[in-house]
C-alpha cells in the first residue's frame, strides 16, 4: 500500500485536494505536527493481490489501470476532510462510494460494513438514523466525459480508537430512504487507506 503521511502530503497531493480551506490559515490551538496526520492513498486498479492498494472486482465498470486517490486531512477545529479522486472510470456515470471498516480483500464483502461513528446494532445498516452522511462517510461521485470524478465529505469528528481501513466504490449513488438507506448496489472496487 502506498500511504503518505505528514509533510510529504503537502508536496505530493494535488492542490485541488486541499481546496476550500482544508488547511486554511487560521489560529491553531496546537501545531498540526502534534495532532493527527494527513493521509494519502494512491493506486491503480487491478485484480486482488497481497499488498494491492486499489482492487477492482468488476473490470467492466472499474477498468484495470484506472486510478484513485483518497486523502484524509484533519483540520485544526477537530474535523477532517475525506476526499476521493478517480481517473479512467466509465465516462458520465454515477458511482457510490463509502468508507468501510476493514481492508480490501479478494471479495468486496471482505471490506466489511460502512464505518459508522455511532454503530447500528443491526447489520446491514439500512436505518436512516445510522445510515446517513453525518454518521457515515459518503463519497458518491459522477464522472465527466473522460471518466474522471471527485468528491469530498467533511467529517465532524476525527477517528478515535476505531478506524476505517478502506473506501469501496459501488455501482449506484447512495439511497437514503428507510429500509434502503446507505445502500448503493454491488461493490465494484476497493481502495486501501491507512486512516
Amino acid at each position: 500500500m502506498m500511504a503518505v503521511r505528514a509533510g510529504v502530503v503537502a508536496m505530493v497531493m494535488p492542490l485541488t485536494l486541499l481546496s476550500e480551506g482544508a488547511l486554511a490559515a487560521r489560529p491553531q490551538p496546537e501545531p498540526l505536527s502534534r495532532g493527527p496526520e494527513p493521509v494519502l492513498a494512491l493506486g491503480r486498479f487491478a485484480g486482488y493481490g497481497h499488498g494491492q492498494t486499489a482492487v477492482t472486482y468488476d473490470p467492466k465498470l472499474v477498468p484495470a489501470g484506472s486510478a484513485a486517490a483518497v486523502a484524509y486531512v484533519p483540520t485544526a477545529d477537530g474535523r477532517a476532510s475525506v476526499q476521493l479522486r478517480a481517473q479512467g472510470l466509465l465516462p458520465n456515470r454515477k458511482y457510490g462510494a463509502h468508507v468501510h471498516t476493514n481492508a480490501c480483500g479478494a471479495k468486496g464483502e471482505d471490506a466489511g460494513p460502512h464505518f459508522q461513528h455511532v454503530q447500528d446494532p443491526k447489520t446491514p445498516s439500512t436505518d436512516p438514523k445510522y445510515a446517513n452522511p453525518r454518521n457515515e462517510i459518503w463519497l458518491d461521485l459522477t464522472t465527466d466525459g473522460q471518466g474522471n470524478g471527485f468528491s469530498r465529505a467533511t467529517v465532524e469528528r476525527r477517528f478515535a480508537e476505531r478506524r476505517p481501513h478502506s473506501v469501496i466504490v459501488h455501482a449506484d449513488h447512495t439511497h437514503t430512504g428507510a429500509g434502503h438507506a446507505g445502500q448503493a448496489g454491488p461493490r465494484l472496487a476497493c481502495i486501501n487507506v491507512d486512516f
